[in-house]
């Protein structure tokens, strides 16, 4: 899914219903919600794609050394810097 698509979709009131999990989460995150995207990752622990989206809502809240963990769950060296405003 391009960002143009996902940005469109987001005006709906759920996500696809073909989405993955760690692309539920990201919908969900782009909603402001944050339970719900923890709620899609956490279903399926130990898979890399969602633990590096898992990693990602960490950053969004502040908490980089819960990132940093979840980074190394997905095999990702933890993101550094500042996050921008997401263009979702």
């Amino acid at each position: 899914m391009e960002v143009e698509e996902f940005q469109v979709n987001l005006s709906a009131d759920a996500p696809q219903a073909e989405m993955s999990l760690p692309q539920q989460a990201l919908w969900w995150a782009g909603k402001g919600a944050w339970k719900r995207p923890h709620e899609c990752v956490r279903q399926r622990e130990g898979d890399p794609d969602c633990d590096l989206v898992h990693a990602y809502l960490h950053r969004l809240e502040g908490d980089l050394t819960n990132a940093a963990y979840w980074y190394r769950r997905a095999g990702q060296q933890a993101a550094i810097g500042l996050l921008k405003a997401c263009p979702l």
